[in-house]
């Protein structure tokens, strides 16, 4: 057994130096235990209750219980414990997926001004004071690898764990540079936290509704060479000036899991890519047959909803003004879509999965509906959105 020594400031809070010194007794009568052979009732009885959960970079550690909240950096961890009966727990985040996007599940999500309160710039270490979680569910190298916080160090990190909680977390949104071990698929980071909050059979449900959805799909997708190819823009792209970031479609990380899925080939070359940025007359050599903003579904308009009048507003009106971007066959077509919030889980995976596969399968998969949009029409939905909700709930 693994026993965590250290006293953190939630014992502090929790009790007097008496629980303290017990907690720390049972470490060590746990410790002595192990190194001698003996045991005795209530050593058997602590080791029973804790277990282990395991994720890379952080390896495996010992948990007395089940972490009753937590605190989040991105959405896409947010996501995963909603989908195994966690939201309650759940405290804030520094950048979250918008409400509007949980609503198909049933569950009510505060709007962005109450759910992020960490800066993605500039950690605040009494936020994570104050809010003081049972765990955050962070991959701990974010926050002094990447730069962000060019204040924040290794020893800023160690401090949170060892005095608020310890991290469980994973950068599966993308890869980055400074992430060189394994990057977790959705289902691989899900199936580490499921055994974090003790909830295999979600888990396991989860992943059959998944697995079904990516069958039912598979089989309608049209032949390879007749799938179209899409010019994936980031949504820092200004139409109004002119200037876009080319995308990779097929890419590991979570945030483009619906266009590997579909098997959505890219308009777009390594030089394109690796540019960096392009202007109207380049995209018009490429002459994209679709335009997709990534992000677009939840970066424009109020963030309770989606807003397609913002969206044409910010990216297609631009283009049909523009004398070199009304003459895009994307443009003349209508091909101009708002792209998956790349930070996603397993709930929203399910819901953007559905609508890429509508917005560039229409024929077969129905067409996108824009204004209506979270809500589908019961004959045009792929996935069952009340068996989801009991899975949620726990009637499994």
């Amino acid at each position: 057994m693994v026993c965590h020594k250290s006293v953190t400031r939630r014992q502090l809070l929790a009790g007097t130096g008496l629980a303290v010194g017990a907690a720390m007794a049972g470490c060590m009568s746990s410790t002595e235990s192990d190194n001698t052979g003996d045991s005795d009732e209530s050593t058997t009885t602590e080791q029973a209750d804790s277990y282990e959960a395991c994720i890379e970079p952080i390896g495996c550690q010992t948990f007395e219980s089940v972490p009753e909240t937590y605190i989040v950096n991105n959405g896409e961890w947010a996501d995963m414990a909603f989908a195994l009966g966690q939201r309650e727990g759940f405290l804030t985040s520094a950048y979250m997926i918008p409400g509007f996007l949980f609503e198909p599940f049933g569950l009510d999500v505060p709007p962005l001004s109450e759910t992020e309160s960490l800066s993605q710039t500039n950690w605040d270490k009494e936020i994570f004071y104050e809010r003081d979680p049972d765990v955050i569910l962070m991959d701990p190298n974010y926050m002094h690898s990447t730069g962000w916080d060019e204040s924040w160090d290794e020893s800023d990190t160690d401090e949170i764990s060892e005095n608020v909680a310890p991290f469980f977390g994973n950068n599966i949104l993308r890869r980055r540079e400074w992430h060189d071990y394994k990057l977790y698929s959705m289902y691989e980071a899900l199936e580490r936290l499921a055994e974090l909050f003790q909830e295999r059979e979600r888990y396991e449900a989860l992943a059959e509704v998944h697995d079904e959805l990516q069958q039912e799909v598979q089989s309608r997708l049209p032949p390879a060479d007749e799938r179209p190819e899409i010019a994936l823009i980031n949504s820092a792209s200004n139409p109004n000036e002119g200037t876009f970031y080319p995308m990779r479609t097929q890419v590991e990380g979570v945030e483009l899991k619906p266009y590997r899925d579909l098997d959505i080939r890219s308009a777009f070359t390594a030089d394109h890519i690796e540019s960096g940025t392009i202007d109207y007359e380049t995209l018009l050599e490429v002459d994209p047959e679709v335009i997709v903003v990534h992000w677009g579904i939840g970066t424009t308009g109020d963030t309770d909803s989606f807003s397609p009048e913002a969206f044409g507003e910010q990216f297609v009106t631009p283009f049909e003004e523009d004398s070199t971007g009304s003459r895009l066959s994307a443009v003349r077509e209508g091909n101009v879509y708002p792209g998956a919030f790349g930070s996603q889980g397993p709930l929203v995976n399910l819901l953007q999965t559905e609508m890429v596969a509508q917005q560039l399968y229409p024929e077969e998969f129905g067409e996108f509906d824009a204004e209506k949009f979270p809500e589908v029409a019961a004959d045009k939905q792929l996935f069952d959105r009340q068996r989801v909700t009991d899975i949620i709930q726990g009637r499994l």
